[in-house]
């Protein structure tokens, strides 16, 4: 019986999966993956009677450092020590254990990289944050054996900015499950019995949320629910105070990271819109086509590659205003038909854990 390989699975707050796209990753993977090696997953500082010794048969190891923010730096320098003495090959999701990265040929183990974007460009950072983020980037794809990107656009800016190429593997959606609204559902959330469109991010600048709700003060026949992590940063909180209870169409939803509760708010949506400027194939975005919903992208070139060019796409308020004002059953159903075709060709775990078993194994 051939002895399996040890994969560490580095830069993610842990399983189980509870929020974000890298989360979910290590999720799949080692789901779809655990017949064929043995995971190790390295966990953010999580208290000690919540710690769990092995999920979906990896094995969990816990170190007292975050897994985000400034902490993320030590994190992932430290568990990428640990792993290089004990497993076989390394994933490392994101760029915080940069500066360790040239010491990989001392143990000579297989390291495989996704950044998860160009970070660096995001408008949300200062000129020295930027900077050290870019030197980081750079340094993280000199040293690694294996570069993935997660969206076409991606690949071609690391080409260009990085003369490096890299496989193209973008996220799974299909883990999300139309759900019916339940009575204890429309207690939470009145809104489940109105139309309503939907759009969920998180509150940063390059999400445009200033923008969809600007676009929906001039859209009074329309409601918008629009969930986020509102309280996370300054401009959150400044369009939380001017829009919470300020609008009767306009619907302020702190972030909900219970699936069920998510999955039925999508579900019951009759259009979705993402408005992520700065991405790769986001997450969210790959959810709700998974969902069958009728769905317009801010016009990002990412977002242009996720939906093959099939959505509708704006690129500021008086423009979103226009399109929804135009938007017929017609065109909403195509949209559904044709995000949900995209969606079940393209954004499924299956394949995604088999491109990383190739990526793990050539």
């Amino acid at each position: 019986m051939k002895v399996k390989d040890k994969i560490a699975i580095i830069g993610t707050n842990g399983l189980p999966a509870k929020y974000g796209g890298f989360e979910t990753l290590a999720n799949y993977l080692t789901l779809y993956l655990k017949e064929d090696y043995d995971f190790v997953v390295y966990c953010s500082k999580t208290p000690k009677e919540d710690q769990l010794k092995t999920f979906n048969s990896a094995k969990l190891i816990y170190f007292p450092f975050k897994a985000n923010g400034w902490q993320s730096v030590i994190s992932d320098i430290i568990t990428i020590i640990h792993a290089w003495f004990t497993v076989d090959k390394l994933l490392v999701l994101g760029n915080s254990g940069a500066l360790i990265f040239p010491f990989k040929y001392i143990f000579g183990k297989k390291l495989i990289l996704n950044i998860g974007g160009l970070d660096w460009r995001r408008g949300k950072w200062n000129y020295i944050v930027k900077k050290y983020i870019k030197l980081s980037e750079i340094i993280c794809v000199k040293y690694s054996d294996v570069v993935i990107t997660d969206n076409k656009h991606i690949q071609y800016l690391y080409k260009k900015y990085y003369n490096t190429e890299s496989e193209m593997i973008e996220y799974g959606g299909d883990h999300v499950l139309k759900l019916e609204k339940t009575k204890e559902a429309v207690i939470k959330y009145p809104f489940l019995n109105k139309k309503y469109i939907l759009s969920i991010s998180r509150a940063q600048s390059d999400n445009n949320i200033h923008m969809l709700l600007k676009a929906f003060e001039n859209l009074p026949e329309y409601n918008l629910v629009l969930i986020s992590n509102w309280n996370n940063s300054d401009y959150g909180k400044e369009l939380y105070e001017r829009y919470k209870n300020k609008f009767e169409n306009i619907l302020i939803v702190d972030a909900i990271y219970d699936q069920k509760k998510l999955d039925i708010i999508r579900t019951n949506a009759s259009l979705y819109i993402h408005s992520h400027s700065f991405c790769g194939t986001a997450p969210s975005l790959v959810e709700a086509m998974n969902l069958e919903l009728p769905i317009i992208c801010y016009n990002a070139k990412t977002n242009l590659e996720t939906t093959e060019n099939k959505s509708y796409y704006f690129e500021n308020e008086h423009e979103l205003v226009a399109l929804i004002n135009k938007l017929t059953y017609h065109k909403l159903n195509r949209l559904k038909e044709d995000m949900y075709s995209i969606a079940k060709r393209r954004y499924q775990w299956a394949l995604i854990a088999q491109k990383y078993k190739n990526c793990i194994e050539n």
